[in-house]
């Protein structure tokens, strides 16, 4: 019953449901960088989805952090409770 991490699935990299985003965010949490087998134990904590489609999305992660870390992403303006 082995999983075939080299495969993708039908719906791609690009495209995240918000209970693989959940999937994506507790498995992060539970295996951290220290974890033996990481990426395989994320993977399979994210369903439909493959070892390399979640250090894909880490990898977009980790940009999008560095962006707001550095001040590129603008802070956004909300509405002052005046």
């Amino acid at each position: 019953m082995a999983s075939n991490s080299n495969t993708t699935s039908s719906q791609g990299s690009d495209s995240w449901t918000a209970e693989q985003n959940k999937a994506f965010e507790n498995a992060l949490a539970e295996f951290d960088k220290d974890t033996p087998d990481r990426w395989d134990n994320v993977a399979k904590a994210v369903p439909g989805k493959t070892v390399e489609e979640v250090k894909q999305h880490y990898e977009l992660l980790v940009q999008d952090l560095n962006f707001i870390m550095s001040g590129q992403v603008p802070t956004p303006k909300y509405g002052s409770s005046n």
